[in-house]
């Protein structure tokens, strides 16, 4: 079976990642978030003649090198809002650009954010997904996650919603981050409920390609996963 690779853009607060993850927990693969960021911010400081060095190597031995290094940073386990105002970082960017394309050239995973959907626009075996809810149903759920108030969450909302706005459509030079015909599929998680939305990623995972097969049904209560279950 070839690889594929998932893309999930998300409200936050809208319970995306923990769709995302538990998406990549049924079907037996990585999902990658903040571990993107991490990497490329580490790679863009230091030399250039040492990242070309590092990324020969990534080169000679993708798999036991790029999802090692990713692997081995660590994971955001609950979620962080944006407070600060977008700047744009070209290099920075063009890191988390070629890291997104190794990981789809490598093996099957999920892709969290980062302007995903956009940079595998032209890969075949992505699949692109976009999920929002309404505030009264992201609110109380950031309240719970973070311990903050309802005040408080809103405004996490609006200025982390606002940045990732800002982000995307600078770096897709002029599309916009909610635009529905960037995405294969766009779900409502409040008028879904979360199990509902994870049944309809696989399922729209295994339609678009039907070579990868749908995972065997669990009974039980839905075991709580390593990223935010929030965001």
């Amino acid at each position: 079976m070839e690889n594929y690779t998932i893309t999930m853009a998300r409200g936050f607060g809208s319970g995306g990642k923990e769709i995302a993850s538990r998406v990549a927990k049924d079907m037996g693969i990585h999902c990658y978030e903040n571990r993107i960021l991490t990497l490329a911010a580490q790679m863009s400081g230091i030399d250039r003649q040492l990242f070309e060095e590092v990324n020969e190597k990534l080169h000679e031995n993708k798999r036991n090198g790029l999802i090692n290094m990713l692997n081995a940073l660590p994971r955001r386990t609950h979620p962080e809002p944006e407070r600060r105002t977008f700047i744009s970082d070209e290099q920075l960017f063009a890191y988390e650009t070629q890291i997104i394309q190794e990981l789809a050239n490598t093996e099957s995973c999920i892709i969290v954010g980062k302007c995903a959907d956009w940079i595998l626009k032209d890969n075949q075996r992505t699949l692109s997904l976009y999920i929002e809810a309404p505030r009264s149903f992201c609110r109380p759920r950031i309240m719970k996650k973070m311990g903050v108030t309802a005040e408080t969450a809103d405004i996490s909302i609006t200025e982390t919603d606002k940045y990732r706005a800002e982000y995307y459509t600078y770096y897709t030079k002029g599309n916009y981050w909610t635009n529905p015909v960037n995405y294969d599929l766009t779900l409502n998680s409040e008028r879904l409920g979360i199990d509902r939305c994870v049944e309809l990623v696989e399922y729209t995972l295994h339609s678009k390609f039907p070579d990868i097969p749908l995972p065997e049904k669990k009974t039980g209560v839905q075991e709580n996963t390593e990223e935010s279950n929030v965001d």
